[in-house]
This record gives C-alpha cells, sequence and structure tokens, in this order.
C-alpha cells in the first residue's frame, strides 16, 4: 500500500523532534510511534539551502539511527541550486528558504511532466546580529533598510552609517557600522531584501558572503558587524537585535511562531515524487 506523502520523512522528523527538549510540548501525543521496516538501504543526497543545512544533518542523522545502511550527503550552496539538483536527478530533496520561482517549476514540470512537491519543514527568523559586546539592543525595520540598502525604500531620510545614530554612545557613537550578509545564490539573500529592504537594492558596503556560518563569522570579528542569518546560526559571540515593531515593541526572534517578529519565512523541502507512481521504500520511509 502506498504512503500517504504527508508522511515521507516521517522517521527523520519524528527523531530530530525527541532529540529536542523545547519541542516536547509542540509535538501532537496521538502521533503514533514510528516503526522501522526491514530491507531499508541505499544513498540520498540533499542538496539546497545553506540555512538548512543544519536541520537537514539533524534529520539525517534521526534517520539513520532507524536506517543505519543508508547513507545520506548533504550540500548547502544556496536555494537556487536545488531546482536545478532536482532536474537533473542529482539530489532526492531539494531544501529551500524560499518557495520555488514560476520558472524553476516550469523547467522541472517540463522535464518530468508535474511538479515538484513542496513540503513546509520548518518557520525560520532571520536574526540581525552584532557583536556580543555591542551595546544597542533593538532597531526599527526602517532602520535596517537604512542600514543594509542603497535605496531607503522603508523611508529613511539617510543612511545609517555609525552605532551612534541607533542611540550608542561613548566610545560605540563614533564606531562604523560594516555590514555582512548572503550572497545571491541564497534564498535569504532575496527574503531579505523583500522584507527588511521593502524590495529595494542592497549597499555595495555589503559584505557578501558564501554561507551563514561565515556571516556569523564576520561579525563575530568585528566590532561594528552587523548581518543577517537564519537565527540558528548564532554563537556566544554575537547577539540577535529585537526588532521594534509598529506598536512600539522590540520583538525577539522567540516572537516568530506568533507571527509578531517581522523577518520570519517558512523553510521548505522540495522533491521529485511523481503523483501516479508509487514511491520507492528509501524515499517512502
Amino acid at each position: 500500500m502506498r504512503k500517504p506523502l504527508a508522511l515521507s520523512l516521517t522517521a527523520s522528523a519524528l527523531a530530530f523532534s525527541a532529540s529536542m527538549a523545547h519541542a516536547a510540548d509542540s509535538v501532537d501525543p496521538n502521533l503514533p510511534e514510528y516503526e522501522a521496516v526491514s530491507g531499508v538501504s541505499g544513498n540520498l543526497t540533499s542538496i539546497g539551502s545553506d540555512t538548512l543545512n543544519n536541520l537537514m544533518t539533524l534529520w539525517s542523522e534521526g534517520f539513520r539511527s532507524f536506517y543505519p545502511n543508508v547513507a545520506i550527503q548533504i550540500q548547502g550552496a544556496g536555494s537556487g541550486t536545488a531546482p536545478p539538483a532536482l532536474v537533473e536527478g542529482t539530489a532526492q530533496f531539494g531544501p529551500m528558504s524560499r518557495p520555488m520561482r514560476g520558472t524553476e517549476i516550469e523547467e522541472f514540470e517540463a522535464n518530468y511532466g508535474y511538479e515538484p512537491l513542496p513540503m513546509r519543514g520548518a518557520i525560520d527568523a532571520i536574526g540581525v546580529f552584532v557583536h556580543r559586546d555591542n551595546p544597542v539592543t533593538c532597531v526599527s525595520m526602517q532602520e535596517i533598510d537604512a542600514i543594509f540598502s542603497s535605496t531607503r525604500a522603508g523611508g529613511a531620510d539617510a543612511a545609517i552609517t555609525t552605532w551612534g545614530e541607533l542611540g550608542a554612545e561613548g566610545e560605540w557613537a563614533d564606531r562604523a557600522i560594516a555590514t555582512y550578509g548572503r550572497n545571491s545564490a541564497s534564498g535569504t539573500y532575496g527574503y531579505f531584501r523583500e522584507v527588511a529592504l521593502f524590495g529595494g537594492d542592497y549597499s555595495a558596503d555589503v559584505r557578501e558572503q558564501p554561507g551563514s556560518s561565515t556571516v556569523i563569522q564576520g561579525v563575530a570579528s568585528d566590532l561594528g558587524g552587523i548581518g543577517y542569518s537564519g537565527v540558528g546560526y548564532g554563537t556566544a559571540d554575537v547577539r540577535a537585535l529585537d526588532i521594534r515593531g509598529d506598536d512600539g515593541t522590540c520583538y525577539t526572534t522567540d516572537d516568530a511562531p506568533e507571527g509578531t517578529y517581522p523577518i520570519a519565512r517558512f523553510l521548505y523541502v522540495y522533491m521529485n515524487v511523481d503523483p501516479n507512481a508509487e514511491l520507492e521504500p528509501l524515499r517512502a520511509e
């Protein structure tokens, strides 16, 4: 009997949930305990989002705790690498931090006769990180735009270039702001531009990085640094700024599930699943 598509990755999802103590209250108590099946082995490849790299790794480790004879390779070079990998058949999973574009779906459908299957895997808050010693704690969306963009579509009169303009005092007042961000292959790059830059353009001064970890490393090594990244990549050397809402409240990344933290989005895993065919045992599990 063919398994419902919604149950794909059940083993790995359950194993990951079990490893997250804080997630215990959010797991449906009526969810049946997963039972491994015999004879599952082979190779799986995931190519896509750097933001999802850690989560895909945790899921794969959970899956392999049930099926140690499965080898899983994970490559996180950016969301833009997922669609061609699925089209070319070099990956079974295409994690993306943004929805596929219409042109990407059309290319896939032209090859296979059906659309790729999207699954929402998580809600991700984009943290705006500063050095741990930075005294600034909360900024508005308009201020973020004035820091990172050249167009200031959010309505700011001028670019913000020093920490004193955000309320820092003393030796921090004249300290120059150094911006770090992702490159254009990243779904996070496009999402941050649309939401935090109000659809405007990045400043040429933003230091583009190939991955989330390198954004964090840049900020951690630069007292004046500020950069955006999936919140899961934060370390003890950096701190995520709160973001001031229209009501004047400073919201944290923990508020993302309630919808009050303004820079948060769904993360997706795309798959090549023929709606008229049985899933092979490996991918079905």
